[in-house]
């Protein structure tokens, strides 16, 4: 994008504004002749402008760029690991351009926008100043990083290996900067700049260099730092050229991993299910419903850290004894109770809030009125809340507390079940029973009040969802997704849940992700406690290939929403994926001690053996645990395919027999139960059978292909059934085809899972070569087929034997 220099509107008063800064400089570029800087200069443009990080910051509009001459200067506004991952991001691509020397410099700081003599707006502050001091300590290939950021980074585990204790270096004026230098597998510069080594030698004939755990340095040195900078600033201001007109949001809550416990706000709360004391228990949706509004109405203060619904409604119907332990559980200081009872006309509504670090009431309040005054009785909580918390609060915010959803309670009541079944459809089983009938509600709803935006966004994202997983995979599904968004954009376009619902439908309806971050993006500004917000940007960056920036966003998702069974369950495949099983199994663990009888999920852990280290025998041990327990438990949806490791007759018969009729959804394409019948009687040895099974199976998925050609899973799913049929042509054809409508740089977890899917046909084809270079293939990017799988299962008989298939599973066996 290029540079938008546009005149500046004076201004009495300079507002500051804290940015995450990068600033980055050519070593050497005085060295080179002119045209030789230019094309440098070019070439490192592309470089920054093709990261993750500076792509996504300008999508949200969240970046500032400017030129210094011999680099750049990047400012970003939502979390201090951002100028941090560029840094990484162009260190790693700058392994192939050998020619440009770098050395890098992150702060974080104060900066504000002033006006030049050009009456062009600019950036100053002391923040810059700061950042450039940082910099100019530095030699080629540095990534040097104030204490300040270091510390702020050395909270979470992924970043502590990483940060390196420089100790204290001399600057202009005479200050002394404590610094940090990032390095990790061969990004960044091991070695002690010049600049320290030269200033230690008075004091040291050796210096060290020192990794960290959590750095705990005075900040005295870090304050008068600052101080002084500021003052030097006033008298000399450092102008640099305004590339993008930021709109600033406080931080973005960092990333946690699954099992370490960010530090909790000041200004955080949980608003806990209310008791229902009505005497008709149909109401219980209304004493749902009345909490609901008003975390959703906190929800909406950037200022404030509000725990997401999920989380919360699982203290619902229990008596909660200790408030200590279930604030640290949800991660904040403040829980908001009470109840409500609705007798007739008249409700009342009782609230306490309390400082639980403490177990102190703050306040209580208790409303009789009207029921149709329920919603101003939900606002006027969330206002007073936010006032006992000192949160900073705008009027758009405050005048999106204050509107009510809808004027209809029974439209309402609807919306809320049909909320509550499309929190339950993450199981593909019970999602083919429970959209549809989410549907059906949210219909109702809107037919009652068609102005009610939250019932059309959600409606939009149940019919997306059932698009997407196959449910009802059809150009009707997706219009009636349509139709519903836009009914939702007519009424209010710019709402975040109206931009929220616009990244599900392209992300669910076109596989669309550049333009569902975008609409996510959007949605953030005005739902910035949206665990959805963070979960869905993790989904797109884990189909984009993103691994590390989607296993941030889930853990980011974590912390608004800490007891999310299904991000957990999602925070574990993505670890999965990425071999790192040890995250995996403790992601788990944590999922189950949220719903301990999930039997699922423990088969799931219990899997993490398998992949890890060729082990059946945990889920041996769990399946016969969970059989003793209910014969007729479900299989996890790999369930089949995990049996057939084990080489039993018992064991395929097992797992046939508990294996729906009417099949399970994959991929967004439904495995016929005879696929299963012709897999197990093929691994078996019983051609007959087989073919018997598989030309049941084709008859089915041939229906799906021929309404839908272009349907990547179904022509993949073909194609295994055909090669099982020993119709090789069609097979490969039809497994290639799937993959060149799906590759793993459109999509990178379905289409690995159809690449692996063509290394299946081309071994069952015969064709051993072609199946060996796809597997190896297949393994360069993160996928499911684990070390345990090539080494057990026996789709893969006929590669053994073969070194270049034993030097790919050796290469995945543990280490």
């Amino acid at each position: 994008m290029n540079p938008q220099d546009t005149p500046a509107e004076p201004t009495p008063d300079l507002k500051l504004e804290i940015a995450h800064l990068l600033l980055i400089d050519v070593v050497g570029y005085s060295k080179l002749l002119v045209n030789e800087q230019i094309e440098l200069l070019q070439e490192l443009n592309q470089i920054v402008r093709g990261t993750e990080s500076f792509r996504a910051a300008e999508a949200s509009d969240k970046l500032i760029r400017v030129p210094t001459g011999d680099g750049m200067a990047l400012l970003f506004f939502h979390s201090p690991e951002e100028p941090v991952r560029c840094a990484l991001e162009i260190s790693r691509t700058l392994k192939d351009h050998s020619r440009i020397q770098l050395r890098m410099g992150v702060h974080s700081g104060p900066v504000n926008r002033v006006t030049d003599v050009n009456d062009k707006t600019n950036i100053a502050g002391s923040g810059i100043n700061v950042a450039q001091r940082v910099l100019d300590c530095g030699d080629a290939g540095h990534i040097l990083l104030s204490a300040h950021v270091a510390e702020d980074l050395a909270q979470y585990r992924h970043w502590q290996p990483c940060l390196h204790d420089l100790g204290e270096c001399e600057v202009k004026h005479g200050l002394h900067l404590h610094l940090f230098s990032l390095y990790k597998d061969g990004l960044g510069n091991p070695q002690v700049p010049e600049k320290l080594r030269r200033g230690r030698r008075k004091h040291a004939s050796g210096v060290s260099v020192r990794s960290i755990n959590a750095p705990r340095w005075p900040r005295t040195t870090l304050i008068v730092a600052l101080l002084v900078s500021t003052i030097a600033l006033v008298v000399s201001l450092i102008f640099f050229n305004r590339a993008s007109p930021p709109t600033t949001t406080p931080p973005a809550p960092g990333p946690t991993a699954a099992g370490v416990a960010a530090p909790i706000p000041e200004k955080s709360i949980a608003v806990l299910p209310f008791e229902n004391l009505s005497d008709e228990k149909e109401n219980a949706y209304f004493a749902d419903g009345v909490q609901d509004e008003i975390l959703t109405g906190l929800a909406r203060v950037a200022d404030l850290k509000v725990i997401s619904r999920t989380s919360v409604m699982q203290y619902k119907g229990g008596l909660i004894r200790n408030l200590r332990e279930v604030a640290k559980e949800l991660g904040v200081a403040h829980l908001l109770g009470g109840s409500v009872q609705r007798t007739g006309g008249r409700v009342r509504v009782s609230a306490q809030l309390i400082d639980a670090r403490t177990d102190t009431q703050l306040w209580a309040e208790r409303y009789d009125r009207d029921v149709a005054d329920v919603f101003a009785i939900e606002s006027e909580l969330a206002g007073k809340i936010v006032a006992q918390l000192q949160a900073k609060i705008s009027p758009s915010e405050k005048a999106a507390i204050e509107k009510a959803p809808t004027t209809d309670l029974v439209a309402y009541d609807l919306y809320l079940r049909a909320q509550a079944l499309f929190a339950d459809t993450s199981d593909p089983i019970h999602a083919r029973e429970k959209l549809p009938q989410a549907a059906q509600l949210l219909d109702q709803a809107v037919a009652r009040d068609p102005n009610f935006l939250q019932a059309w966004c959600l409606l939009s994202r149940v019919h997306g969802v059932a698009y997407f997983r196959g449910h009802d995979h059809t150009a009707a599904r997706l219009d009636l997704a349509n139709a519903a968004l836009e009914a939702a954009r007519r009424l209010q376009p710019d709402a975040g849940e109206v931009h929220l619902a616009l990244a599900n439908y392209y992300y669910h309806g076109f596989r669309d992700y550049r333009r569902a971050r975008s609409e996510v993006a959007i949605a953030r500004r005005t739902l910035p406690n949206n665990a959805d917000v963070f979960r869905y940007t993790g989904f797109i960056d884990r189909r984009e290939g993103h691994w590390e920036e989607a296993t941030r966003n889930l853990e980011r998702a974590l912390e608004l929403d800490p007891r999310n069974f299904f991000i957990l369950q999602q925070l574990a495949l993505t670890y999965q994926s990425q071999r790192r099983y040890a995250d995996e199994a403790r992601t788990y663990d944590r999922a189950l001690t949220i719903v301990p009888a999930d039997p699922n999920s423990r088969m799931l852990r219990a899997l993490v053996a398998l992949d890890w280290r060729a082990d059946l025998k945990p889920f041996q041990v769990t399946l016969a645990t969970l059989v003793a327990e209910n014969p007729s438990v479900a299989p996890v949806e790999r369930g089949i395919y995990i049996a057939l490791c084990e080489r039993t007759a018992a064991a395929a018969t097992r797992a046939l027999t508990n294996y729906p009729r009417e099949g399970v959804v994959n991929n967004g394409v439904n495995f016929p139960y005879a696929y299963w019948q012709g897999a197990v009687a093929r691994c078996q040895g019983d051609s007959a059978k087989a073919r018997t099974a598989f030309t049941v199976a084709r008859r089915e998925v041939e229906k799906t292909v021929e309404q839908q050609p272009d349907f990547a899973a179904a022509l993949s799913l073909l194609g295994m059934i055909d090669a099982g049929l020993e119709r090789k042509e069609e097979a490969l054809r039809e497994g290639r085809r799937g993959c060149e409508l799906l590759a793993i740089s459109k999509d990178a977890i379905d289409g690995a899972d159809l690449a692996i899917n063509l290394a299946q046909i081309y071994a069952w084809t015969g064709e051993k070569d072609r199946a060996i270079e796809q597997i190896a293939a297949v393994e360069r990017f993160p996928n499911t087929l684990s070390y345990g799988l090539l080494k057990l299962h026996p789709y893969w008989d006929s590669l053994r034997g073969d070194p270049r298939f034993e030097k790919i599973v050796a290469s995945l066996a543990p280490k």
